[in-house]
């Protein structure tokens, strides 16, 4: 479905990505790990088309996307939820999530008002609330939410539940697997090893903006080293 091939990008002189390969399946869970600053957002920016890359491809779906506007990414079927949710603060809920309602006309999943609020029930109780009202844990679901209104083929996460209560932790990884299991395939980045082994399929570990590992949750949680090493944990 994604396929990234060696991709490098750079904010002026300063380069992150070298040569960045990484590739999701059709209903498939990949994570994309890391110690802060290796170039994890960096690459979910150049796949969404908010950076231009150098060089390297990004296809979806055997389409070329690279260095496409961020509309038409999303219009091919790519849905983000972005590093620090960035809802509309002076949106409620319920126009929040109406405004990037997309047609989904062809797609397996038809995303709605009533079943991202069957989803995530507490948006249905908040509705009228504005997003700057919302605590983080709703400002998070209502990104998920978001995101899910462009009824996207691929799901895009850049860290799912930093800083959220374990409570909503939990919540998000409940709705996450929920999502794996009617057939969403997701990228995902967070920092809960634990909690992404099991639900993803396989894990791409990046360092200095290259790849250094990948491997399936087996792998991963058995070798304690490579997580000192390459995530601090």
């Amino acid at each position: 479905m994604l396929r990234v091939e060696g991709l490098e990008s750079a904010y002026g002189e300063s380069q992150v990505l070298f040569g960045l390969a990484l590739e999701v399946g059709a209903g498939e869970v990949v994570t994309l790990l890391g110690r802060n600053g290796m170039g994890k957002t960096t690459g979910v920016r150049s796949i969404m088309g908010l950076l231009k890359p150098r060089a390297g491809r990004i296809a979806f779906e055997d389409r070329e996307i690279t260095g496409l506007s961020p509309y038409r990414v999303a219009k091919a079927g790519i849905g983000l939820v972005p590093e620090g949710r960035q809802i509309f603060p002076n949106l409620t809920v319920r126009e929040n999530l109406i405004a990037t309602a997309r047609d989904a006309a062809g797609t397996s999943n038809r995303w709605t008002f009533d079943s991202v609020t069957a989803l995530f029930p507490v948006l249905r109780e908040r509705q009228a609330s504005y997003g700057n009202q919302l605590s983080g844990g709703e400002q998070q679901m209502l990104a998920i939410g978001r995101a899910l209104m462009t009824n996207p083929k691929l799901l895009i996460l850049d860290e799912a539940t930093e800083g959220l209560a374990p409570l909503v932790r939990a919540e998000i990884w409940r709705v996450l697997a929920s999502l794996k299991a009617e057939g969403q395939a997701i990228l995902v980045i967070d920092k809960n090893v634990e909690a992404l082994a099991r639900l993803a399929d396989r894990h791409v570990i990046i360092e200095k903006g290259r790849v250094v590992w990948r491997g399936d949750s087996e792998a991963l949680l058995s070798d304690k080293d490579l997580q000192a090493r390459t995530l601090g944990v």
